[in-house]
C-alpha cells in the first residue's frame, strides 16, 4: 500500500509549504481548508496530520464514490459519483478529507506533491 508519511523523528517547522503545494495542486488556490496534509500544533510539538490510508471514509460513502485502487492501495473519490455528503469528512480519523464549498470532497492520493515541497524533507511516500 502506498501512503504519505511523516520520517520517524522529524521536525516540522510549520512553514506550510506542503500545505502550500497541495491546496494549489487540487484547487489552484492557497488555502488552509482546501489542504489534504494539515499542520497541527499540540503544545510544542508541530505535527503534519496525513491521510493514513484507514478506508473509513470508503464505508462511510453510501454512493460508492470513494474506492480502494488495487494495485497502489490509496483511497480515491469518483469526482461523478461524490455528492459532496460529508459523511467521510465527519469519519476521517486524519481530519484530512477537504470539503469545499462547490464540487466534490477531495482527500490525499498519495501523490507526492507536498513531500516535494517540503524544506525539511520530513514527508515521504512509502509502500507498505
Amino acid at each position: 500500500m502506498k501512503k504519505l508519511t511523516v520520517k520517524k523523528g522529524a521536525q516540522c517547522m510549520a512553514c506550510l509549504e506542503c500545505v502550500r503545494a497541495c491546496s494549489n495542486a487540487f484547487y489552484k488556490e492557497f488555502h488552509q481548508d482546501l489542504s489534504c496534509i494539515q499542520i497541527v500544533q499540540k503544545g510544542d510539538t508541530v505535527k503534519p496530520m496525513t491521510c493514513i490510508q484507514c478506508g473509513k471514509c470508503a464505508k462511510a460513502c453510501e454512493f460508492g464514490a470513494i474506492t480502494q485502487n488495487p494495485k497502489t492501495g490509496v483511497y480515491m473519490i469518483n469526482k461523478k459519483l461524490c455528492t459532496s455528503c460529508g459523511k467521510c469528512v465527519e469519519v476521517c480519523p486524519m481530519k484530512v478529507m477537504v470539503a469545499p464549498k462547490e464540487g466534490p470532497t477531495t482527500k490525499c492520493i498519495a501523490c507526492g506533491i507536498c513531500v516535494k515541497a517540503c524544506p525539511m524533507e520530513i514527508l515521504e511516500i512509502v509502500e507498505k
